[in-house]
Parts: structure tokens; C-alpha cells; sequence
């Protein structure tokens, strides 16, 4: 009793810490971008974006650019009205620093300034602040440059004026803190989406992505805004009707612009927006579209010639098969929930838009009644496969969770009956399945065994895929029902998990399996019971040791470990490199080689055209033009190096002779040359002297171009280890499945999940859908992209 009231009483008032402002984001950044992943990362340009199309939205900004550099920082500059840099009266303090280091500063409260904004809780300029290594802001009034620069949040200079401009607007510029985020690099694709997005939703707007890493340089502007968002989302699926329909007015402060189409696809597609924001899970805007656009149908549903029990079994779900829709609504003062904003909750917003969808829409389908015909055939089409689909979830749907009547005799069961203790494998292959089965823990992990491959869903109705055995299996094993039916307080597996090979038939297997849950079961992924086994790829044996390795990276971080125990690196006089000093050295050289990969794919096709197989009849001025802004550029790159143009007649190509007294060369230019150039300095600042030999242990070579000094001293590393690669789970034995795959204590699951809904859907239909051109083209925009390709 005496030690407890003493360590009562030293629980004294200078115990209690507050922890406020910026400090507090740096502590718990969660609470303000969601995580500290990959899209908390994200979030963060998000909302420095955001603020600059508010301005845009205001009437003011017209052009937006967002660049991202080759440091990973990026910047967002609009042509607004910049930010004031005035003192602010309250506090003392100019208005662009308190935007930046005050929670709860900005111009979006009061309506004055923002009539409607995507940014409405006053954190976004400051949270990215407190969250960035370093960040810099440039406004541009009056004539003057104003510019201030931050370090995790706080000001390192005052707001000063560093230059004159004509332009007008605000630039921010900042970089991710490493100690906040988990990856500091910027996805490209991901930016480029959100960009594309914001450019449907503001058609009198320019938007630019600039990514300096990569060359790319992007325009976006869509004179037709939402209508060619509604053409691309339906891409991949084939057109019921030929004209994308848009409706729109204004009531009480809300502006609505809705544009939709239909597609003979068997599902809806909406995305809605508000305030520029998407809104994920929809809300009061979404229900009102929907609500507007069944009782515009049904109104005018009489005075089609139709066969009466056909009309009266419509509903208004069968009237949203194949509709591809785009909701976006202009709202005063939104209820979202959250800071993430994925659902808005104004009640007023729903009778706003129903009213204005069922005026328009009952007027024109009034006068369109060719399209309101095709409209209402494809909803009986529905409403008839809906009746039969009932009928055949009747037969595997399971009566109770205790009765094994109705499962499978495939499924190897588990004894266990609590659903949150029980996971079940999808695994490919009756092989598989047996060493699963042998190999399996039996009380609460259940086998289902599937032969060869399943229906591709996307290319048909539920009463169509309910008659597929191996889906039947599939779905009478879970014992939830499926599609709008399904109630997940029968789910009898908490954790469903997919086990395929790892090479070409065990992807498709996979993608066929998850189109499936997607199509037809989603609140299983929504729900996150829905996992994907990793089976390694590679098993490595080094005595007594055995270590089963997931992927690539996985094998190459093996290795790596043991070229920090055992490798070297000596030069020709025996200097030597070892350790944490040869790690922090190959660490470079990797830095170096990546990025000297990214200069080669975004030069070489420049390279190539300018450079090679040029016919001499097209030896003209543009032609050589071309090439000499190659060497040109070459040139900034190798400043220590003569650069000489010449054209081959014979060859009929353009040459850059690159030479250099030093390591005697005089050649064409090629990959290794230049990367053995790039490594020149790289050795001289640790001072090694070429030629140089690697070794790991008792093995060693001696290089004679560096280009390959990387990839060498792995291959030695490899040699020491027997390393076999698994094609499939049937070259596993039942223990090796067990300690790798299925043992909670050793595997690795990945956990699927639904990030965007609709370009996940848009994604399924070019890929798994009817129509082969979206199809081809996809796979030639990301074939150079490709990873883990078996041939």
C-alpha cells in the first residue's frame, strides 16, 4: 500500500504534457490523412491540391500545374489570387504563415471568401507542413515574390520578398518527411487519376502534371467535363445506348450536374463528388440521382407497350443494370464524415437532386422514347435473370450453419465451428488440394479443391453463374448467400483465402476467382475476410540452414546479408571496402543504377529515333536538329567528355562519338559506357582505383566494366546457397506447404481490399469484359511496366 501512495503522489501537475498544434500532427499524423502508408502520402498533395481548385471554383485560378520532382518533393501552382501575405490583425503574424502553422487557419468558414470548397476543416495547408521534411511557399501579388521556408512545421525565414513577377497566384512546394512515412515515393499513376479526375470536374480549367524523374508532361482539359468521364468509366463495356445523358439546375445554394449512360454490362457504375471531393461510399446525392431517375421511368412506364406482369416486375435496382453514372453536386455547407469525407450526410441535398433528375429526366424521356424503350428492355432482361438467379441461390444457399447436408463433398471440413477461429483454401488443383489436405492443421482450416478454372463472371448474369459447379462449391463452402442476399452473420469462415501457383495459369485462376468475389460476394472484401495466400518462390539451403523467400526483393536481402558478413570490394592498389561501408557503397551504386535506368527509358526511345537507322534520304535539318539537342543534352550529363555528331552514310545513321583521354575511349554511345562514366566519380569519392575485384567468402572476379559490379557480387553471394525455384504448390510436399503457406505462426497473407471502386471496375471490365480493343490497348500502354513475366 505505502509504494502505491507514493507513486500516486509523484503523479504531480507538471506530469500532464499538452501536446498542441503541429506538434501534435507530428505525433498523431493518423488522426489527420488517414495513415502514414502509401495513401496518407498521397493525401498530402491532395490537399494542397484541393486548396488551389477551391481557388479555381472561387472564379479566380485558371491553370493548375503539379510537378513532381526527381527528390520526391513535389509542388502545386495555381494562377489564383495568392494567399495574403498581410499581417494579420488577431495575430500579429502574416496571413500566409498562419495558413501554414496555425490548425484551424483559413479563408473556408465563413462563405465570404469560398462560396463552395473541398477543404472545409482548416488543416490542410498545416497538417502537409507539419508532415513535410521541408516545405516552401511562394506567393505571387502585387508584383512581388513572396516566399517563406519551413522545416517540419516551423519557420526557418520570415515572409520576404525575394523578386518581381507579372504572374499572380500561390506555389507550394514540399517534401514527405522519411521519419512520418513509411515510403516517401510518389506514384505517378495515382496522381495522374486524381488530375484526370479534377479536370472531368472542371472543364474551364487547365490542369498540367509534370513528373521530372520520368519526363512526362500531362494536359488535361475536357471542354465536356462529366460526359467524358461518364465515355471513359464505360470503356472496356459495350454501349446499350449511344448518347450520354446530362442533367443539372441549381436549388437553394446547391448546384447539381449529373451525366449518365448504359452499358449491356451486368452492373452499376456510379461516382459521385462533392465539392470536388469523391464521395467512396456515396451518400444523400447519390440516393436522390437514384430515387429521381426509377420515379422518372416508372411515370412514363405506362405508356410503353409492354406486357403488363413484365412491367410490374421491374424495380429500381434492375433499372440501374449497366448504368454508368457520374453525380456531382456544388453544396454550401457539406456534412461529411470524417476528414476523410467519403459519404456525405445533408438530408436536403437527396429531394434537391431527386427533384431535379425526375424533372429532367421525365421531360426527356417524354421526348426520347426509342431510348426509355431500351432503357425498360434490358430492366425486364434483369428483373426475369434476378427471378431465375433467386431460384438458383435456393440451391446452394445453406440452411444452417450446424447442417453439412448441403456442402460440398470436395470440401475437406474443419471441426471447429466458430466462424471467427475457421479459414478456408480456395486452392487451385486437385495436386494442391491433396498436399493441403495432408498438410493442414484440421481444426479450424478447411480445404475446397478446384479443377481448372472457373466461369469468368464478368461476362455473365448471377442465374448464369449460379449454374457453375465449381462456383456452386465455392459458394455453398462460405454459406452467406450471395449478391444482394448475402447476410455475413452465416459467413462460416472469417478468413477465405485464395492459394494459387505462382506462374501464368495460377494468376488467371486467381484474377477469375476475384472477379468473382468482387462481382458477386464484395461485402467479403469490404469486409476484409478475402486474403491471397503468398506461397514462396524460392526455398535457399546453406548448410543446416533452409529459408523459404517470398520474392525477388526477399532472395536479394538474403544475399545482401551475407555480403555484409563475407563480401569485398578491392582495388588494384588493395584498398578494400567491407561491411557497413560496402553496404552504404553498393546502396549507392544501386541509387545510381536506378536512377541511370530511369534516364535510359525516358531518353532511349529519343535516343533511338533521333539517333539510329535514320535513311540518308531523310538526312535533313529537322533530322539532324534532333540529334544534336540529344548530344546536347548528353552533354550537361558528361561534362568531363568531347561529344562529336556525325552521319554514317553507309549505315545511314546519326553517331555520338564520346571520348575521353582518361579511360581511352572513343566509342558509339552505349549503356555501359555511360553507366562506367557515372561510376567514375562514385569511385573517386571513396577512393578506389579501377579495375576492381568483388568476392563474398572464397569466391571472387575480377570486373572489367562496372556497369555489372552490382549484380556480380549478388551472383557470388548466390553461390553459396542451393537456391530452388517453386513454379507450384504441387512441388511442395504436405510439411513444406504447412510451414510456408498454411502455419499462422510462418506465412504471410495479403488482404484484399477496395481502395476506388470504380476504376477497380473500370480495371475488370477492360480486362476480363467482351471488348478486345480496350483490352489491347491496356496492355500496350503498361507492357514495359511488366513484372514476374513467365515465358
Amino acid at each position: 500500500m505505502k509504494e502505491k501512495r507514493v507513486l500516486q503522489e509523484e503523479y504531480q501537475a507538471q506530469d500532464i504534457k499538452a501536446v498542441t498544434g503541429l506538434q501534435h500532427v507530428r505525433l498523431r499524423p493518423s488522426m489527420y490523412i488517414g495513415d502514414v502508408g502509401e495513401r496518407g502520402l498521397h493525401h498530402l498533395i491532395w490537399e494542397i491540391l484541393d486548396n488551389a481548385v477551391d481557388e479555381h471554383m472561387a472564379g479566380y485560378a485558371s491553370h493548375i500545374t503539379v510537378t513532381i520532382h526527381a527528390d520526391m518533393s513535389v509542388s502545386v501552382e495555381d494562377d489564383g489570387r495568392g494567399i495574403p501575405v498581410d499581417i494579420h490583425p488577431e495575430t500579429g503574424i502574416p496571413a500566409v504563415q498562419m495558413v501554414f502553422t496555425v490548425l484551424g487557419a483559413g479563408g473556408k468558414f465563413d462563405k465570404k471568401v469560398y462560396r463552395y470548397s473541398g477543404g472545409l476543416h482548416g488543416v490542410g495547408a498545416s497538417v502537409v507542413n507539419a508532415l513535410s521534411e521541408w516545405l516552401v511557399v511562394e506567393v505571387y501579388r502585387d508584383g512581388n515574390i513572396y516566399r517563406q521556408e519551413y522545416v517540419r512545421g516551423e519557420p526557418t525565414t520570415p515572409v520576404q520578398i525575394v523578386g518581381k513577377t507579372r504572374k499572380r497566384g500561390t506555389k507550394v512546394t514540399f517534401k514527405p518527411d522519411p521519419e512520418i512515412f513509411e515510403t516517401t515515393k510518389i506514384k505517378f499513376d495515382i496522381v495522374e487519376k486524381r488530375i484526370r479526375e479534377l479536370a472531368y470536374l472542371n472543364p474551364n480549367c487547365t490542369f498540367r502534371l509534370v513528373d521530372e524523374r520520368t519526363g512526362k508532361d500531362l494536359i488535361y482539359r475536357f471542354e465536356k467535363g462529366i460526359e467524358e468521364l461518364v465515355l471513359y468509366l464505360a470503356r472496356g463495356k459495350e454501349p446499350l445506348i449511344k448518347e450520354v445523358i446530362r442533367v443539372g439546375g441549381e436549388h437553394e445554394g446547391v448546384i447539381v450536374d449529373i451525366a449518365f449512360t448504359y452499358t449491356k454490362d451486368y452492373k452499376e457504375v456510379v461516382e459521385s463528388f462533392v465539392n470536388n471531393i469523391k464521395t467512396l461510399e456515396g451518400g444523400t446525392h447519390v440516393t436522390g440521382f437514384r430515387s429521381g431517375l426509377t420515379k422518372a421511368v416508372m411515370r412514363l412506364l405506362p405508356n410503353i407497350k409492354l406486357q403488363k406482369e413484365l412491367k410490374e416486375t421491374i424495380t429500381g435496382e434492375d433499372l440501374r443494370e449497366g448504368l454508368v453514372a457520374v453525380v456531382s453536386c456544388k453544396v454550401p455547407d457539406p456534412q461529411f464524415e470524417g476528414q476523410t469525407k467519403t459519404k456525405l450526410g445533408n438530408q436536403n441535398v437527396k429531394s434537391i437532386v431527386e427533384s431535379v433528375v425526375y424533372e429532367q429526366l421525365s421531360s426527356y424521356f417524354d421526348k426520347n422514347r426509342d431510348v426509355l424503350r431500351v432503357i425498360v428492355e434490358k430492366a425486364i432482361e434483369a428483373a426475369l435473370a434476378r427471378e431465375a438467379a433467386k431460384k438458383a441461390k435456393e440451391l446452394v444457399r445453406r440452411r444452417s450453419p450446424l447442417e453439412d447436408t448441403t456442402l460440398p463433398g470436395k470440401l475437406a471440413d474443419c471441426s471447429e465451428k466458430d466462424p471467427e477461429k475457421c479459414e478456408l483454401f480456395i486452392v487451385e488443383g486437385e495436386s494442391a488440394g491433396g498436399s493441403a489436405k495432408q498438410g493442414r492443421d484440421r481444426r479450424f482450416q478447411a480445404i475446397l479443391p478446384l479443377r481448372g478454372k472457373i466461369l469468368n463472371v464478368e461476362k455473365a448474369r448471377l442465374d448464369k453463374v449460379l449454374s457453375n459447379e465449381e462456383i456452386k462449391a465455392i459458394v455453398s463452402s462460405i454459406g452467406c448467400g450471395i449478391g444482394e442476399d448475402m447476410d455475413l452473420s452465416k459467413l462460416r469462415y472469417h478468413r477465405i483465402i485464395l492459394m494459387t501457383d505462382a506462374d501464368v495459369d495460377g494468376s488467371h485462376i486467381r484474377t477469375l476467382l476475384l472477379t468473382f468475389f468482387y462481382r458477386y460476394m464484395p461485402k467479403l472484401v469490404e469486409g476484409g475476410y478475402l486474403y491471397i495466400a503468398q506461397p514462396p518462390l524460392y526455398r535457399a539451403k546453406k548448410g543446416k540452414t533452409v529459408v523459404y523467400l517470398k520474392d525477388d526483393r526477399e532472395l536479394e536481402q538474403l544475399l545482401m546479408e551475407d555480403i555484409k558478413k563475407e563480401g569485398y570490394v578491392r582495388d588494384k592498389e588493395g584498398l578494400e571496402l567491407r561491411g557497413e561501408k560496402l553496404m552504404e557503397f553498393l546502396k549507392t551504386i544501386r541509387e545510381v543504377e536506378e536512377g541511370y535506368r530511369a534516364l535510359v527509358k525516358k531518353k532511349g526511345q529519343e535516343v533511338v529515333d533521333a539517333l539510329m537507322k535514320v535513311k540518308p534520304h531523310e538526312k535533313d535539318l529537322r533530322e539532324e536538329e534532333k540529334a544534336r539537342s540529344v548530344a546536347e543534352k548528353l552533354a550537361t550529363l558528361l561534362p568531363d567528355m568531347k561529344l562529336e555528331l556525325r552521319f554514317d552514310e553507309d549505315e545511314g545513321a546519326f553517331e555520338i562519338l564520346l571520348s575521353d583521354e582518361r579511360i581511352g575511349k572513343r566509342v558509339l554511345i552505349n549503356v555501359d559506357l555511360l553507366s562506367s562514366l557515372t561510376y567514375k566519380n562514385l569511385l573517386e569519392g571513396v577512393g578506389l582505383t579501377p579495375p576492381l575485384t568483388v568476392g563474398v567468402g572464397k569466391r571472387e572476379k575480377t570486373l572489367e566494366d562496372l556497369f555489372s559490379l552490382y549484380r556480380d557480387i549478388l551472383d557470388l553471394a548466390k553461390e553459396n546457397w542451393e537456391i530452388q525455384r517453386y513454379k507450384g504448390l504441387g512441388e511442395m510436399n504436405p510439411e513444406q506447404l504447412w510451414e510456408t503457406t498454411m502455419n499462422p505462426a510462418t506465412r504471410r497473407l495479403l488482404r484484399v481490399t477496395i481502395e476506388d471502386a470504380a476504376e477497380a471496375d473500370r480495371i475488370f471490365s477492360i480486362l476480363m469484359g467482351e471488348e478486345v480493343e480496350p483490352r489491347r490497348e491496356f496492355i500496350e500502354a503498361y507492357a514495359r511496366e511488366v513484372r514476374n513475366l513467365d515465358v
